[in-house]
């Protein structure tokens, strides 16, 4: 495992704003249009990748537009796959704050779950196995809900000044989540932008547009072998 620069420890967390459709006006007939758009998205609906994470899944001082979530919806259409990006995340999250609102976030349709925490606990200096029982509390959640459902566990790594064994501690969690939930791993999230000052805001912390990018790949090479072709 390749040491990572003590910056990273100052992980920051992110807000989402999700924007909901304007409701139709009550007694106002839809236009054709609307109809029409309707009825396509009945009979091809499109399946939810819901990404339950941090400041580093939130393009942090970024347009929303160049953050690897928005980028990725991007490729999804260009290429024609019928799934649609949802980013459920909230600033300040920890794993234990997360497994606490998961339920609430649940209540939409779920067909892939990414989840991307754990750093803030590192930050805190919480317990390794604490950060794993919430995070597996959390993926048990989605697979009662949705037992349909694939996951996909980020993985992510603690600032060498914390100790090697708090390091290696830290960085068996997702591997052991993954196992114990059948989920695929992405291995480090931050592969090849954590600690390249060119590829990150200038707090030397969070993937600058061109990060972003790479992180989108990081992304994609676990996420695409668990995508479905849309129907033909």
């Amino acid at each position: 495992m390749k040491s990572l620069p003590s910056a990273l420890l100052f992980f920051l967390l992110f807000l989402v704003a999700c924007g909901n459709p304007e409701a139709q006006a009550p007694g106002k007939a839809a236009p054709d249009s609307q109809r029409e758009t309707t009825t396509a998205q009945k009979e091809n609906p499109r399946k939810n990748i819901v990404f339950f994470g941090n400041s580093l899944t939130a393009a942090y001082k970024l347009d929303p537009a160049e953050g690897y979530v928005h980028l990725l919806q991007l490729r999804l259409d260009s290429l024609g796959l019928p799934y649609k990006t949802v980013n459920a995340g909230l600033s300040g999250e920890t794993s234990s704050a997360g497994n606490q609102r998961i339920g609430w976030v649940l209540r939409q349709p779920v067909d892939i779950f990414v989840l991307e925490l754990g750093a803030n606990d590192a930050l805190r200096g919480i317990d390794p196995e604490l950060c794993f029982q919430s995070l597996d509390s959390i993926l048990t959640k989605v697979k009662n809900k949705y037992p349909q459902a694939r996951l996909v566990v980020a993985g992510m790594e603690a600032p060498p000044n914390l100790g090697p064994g708090y390091v290696r501690q830290f960085h068996n969690i997702y591997p052991r989540l993954a196992k114990k939930h059948g989920a695929a791993l992405i291995p480090f999230f931050l592969e090849g932008v954590g600690g390249r000052p060119e590829l990150n805001l200038s707090d030397g912390i969070h993937p600058n547009a061109e990060g972003q990018k790479v992180v989108l790949e990081n992304v994609w090479k676990v996420l695409y072998p668990l995508l479905e072709p849309a129907e033909s």
